[in-house]
């Protein structure tokens, strides 16, 4: 097994806090020995290795784990971005137009797309990426979006319950999907989430969803909070979902349950999670002209946070986590550190990632990510710049030089 080393980092960011408080090390070195992460270490103290790769003096951190996409689509909703710009107010049922183009679309058409989305989020240092399905609304589409996820991504998601399908009874689309369509997609999917807003899901059907997704022994996620106060996040906490996510209106009760649902539960421990995340989106919150979710309050709160980049066709069309964390630093008040963590470590912890053992969608067994520690999956990505705060001192620049995945270098 051919081991590399990469050494002369100027500024390592490990989120392994048994490293250093933070996990940011400096004058440090990585020993990479065939996917895995085989040693971590200050520079002088670094073993003999087949490989070298001088980084530098550069920033390494961990890849990005985006948590949360909506990258299975076709079409273009351009338009109803620049309506909004004018002043209208989002709504959801926008994502019928991408149904239609989805539906429209071949298998190849749909998955080039992905693997073109997927190519930008490499350039930009992503190295784990969730997606869902969702706008195919139909057993077969649903099914097909799986499926061609699954050969692409890390973690598939069903959204079958999006929205209802424009000219569906609600009672009928709701039979189906918590019934055939449930049955068909699982073999594809970890998980099941679930829109729980005004002109999507109320309280009773997501209840059900998330009620037929636990009997089927799938994880669940949910959209909640994003366009008032609702209650997804209290139902997330209640079933005990990996993330609820959006979250741009949180009432005291919400804040409360979300704290409680990690009450004795640290990261560092190495034990599951027993909580539900928080996810937030800064990307989709600018493009719909939502209030930015309160990420400074939740994690002031105790809450374990995940930033994702929430890449969709229709309210927040970038992969770059990048920017993400920038938002997150500039405008939500997170710390360069708590928000790559968040951006790494959280969005792992969000997917059921950041312990050994996780079982990918081609059903490969694979080590923790979202953090650089001995064991751990070798994802990584070298900044242009001596330290991560660059990422939020100088937004919006291609500041990702280099990018490891499972060991390969990829970009």
């Amino acid at each position: 097994m051919t081991s590399l080393l990469i050494d002369n980092i100027g500024e390592l960011t490990t989120n392994d806090d048994g490293v250093e408080v933070g996990g940011r090390l400096h004058n440090a070195a990585i020993v990479i020995e065939g996917e895995r992460v085989a040693w971590v270490g200050a520079a002088a103290n670094a073993p003999a290795t087949d490989e070298q790769f001088d980084a530098g003096g550069r920033a390494v951190l961990p890849g990005w784990v985006d948590s949360h996409t909506h990258m299975v689509f076709a079409g273009d909703r351009t338009a109803e971005f620049e309506a909004r710009m004018a002043g209208e107010t989002y709504a959801a049922g926008g994502i019928n137009v991408t149904v239609d183009a989805t539906r429209a679309a071949t298998d190849t058409a749909l998955s080039e797309n992905l693997a073109r989305l997927i190519a930008e989020a490499r350039r930009g240092g992503t190295t784990t990426i969730e997606t869902k399905t969702g706008y195919g609304l139909t057993v077969d589409d649903e099914v097909r979006a799986a499926r061609i996820a699954s050969e692409h991504v890390d973690a598939v998601t069903f959204l079958g319950a999006h929205v209802v399908p424009r000219g569906s009874d609600p009672t009928a689309y709701l039979d189906l999907v918590t019934g055939p369509m449930l049955a068909a997609v699982a073999p594809h999917v970890s998980a099941v989430d679930v829109f729980c807003e005004t002109g999507a899901f109320d309280e009773v059907a997501t209840r059900r969803v998330l009620e037929t997704a636990r009997a089927a022994g799938l994880a669940t996620r949910v959209h909640g909070n994003q366009l008032g106060h609702g209650p997804g996040a209290l139902l997330a906490v209640e079933y005990g979902s990996l993330s609820v996510d959006h979250l741009g209106f949180l009432s005291p009760a919400d804040f409360d349950a979300l704290a409680g649902s990690w009450s004795g539960w640290e990261a560092r421990s190495g034990s599951s999670p027993r909580g539900t995340v928080a996810t937030v989106l800064p990307a989709c919150d600018l493009s719909t002209r939502m209030p930015l979710a309160p990420a400074r309050e939740l994690l002031d709160a105790g809450v374990v946070l995940a930033i994702a980049s929430n890449c969709n066709p229709g309210t927040s069309y970038t992969s770059s986590m990048g920017f993400s964390v920038a938002t997150a630093v500039l405008q939500m008040g997170l710390t360069i550190t708590e928000a790559v963590r968040a951006a790494t470590l959280g969005g792992a912890i969000a997917l059921g990632m950041h312990m050994d053992g996780w079982i990918d969608p081609r059903g490969i067994t694979q080590a923790a990510v979202g953090r650089i520690a001995p064991g751990s999956r070798a994802d990584l990505q070298l900044l242009e710049a001596p330290s991560i705060t660059h990422l939020a001192y100088r937004p919006g620049m291609p500041l990702t030089s280099a990018v490891w995945r499972a060991g390969t270098r990829v970009m």
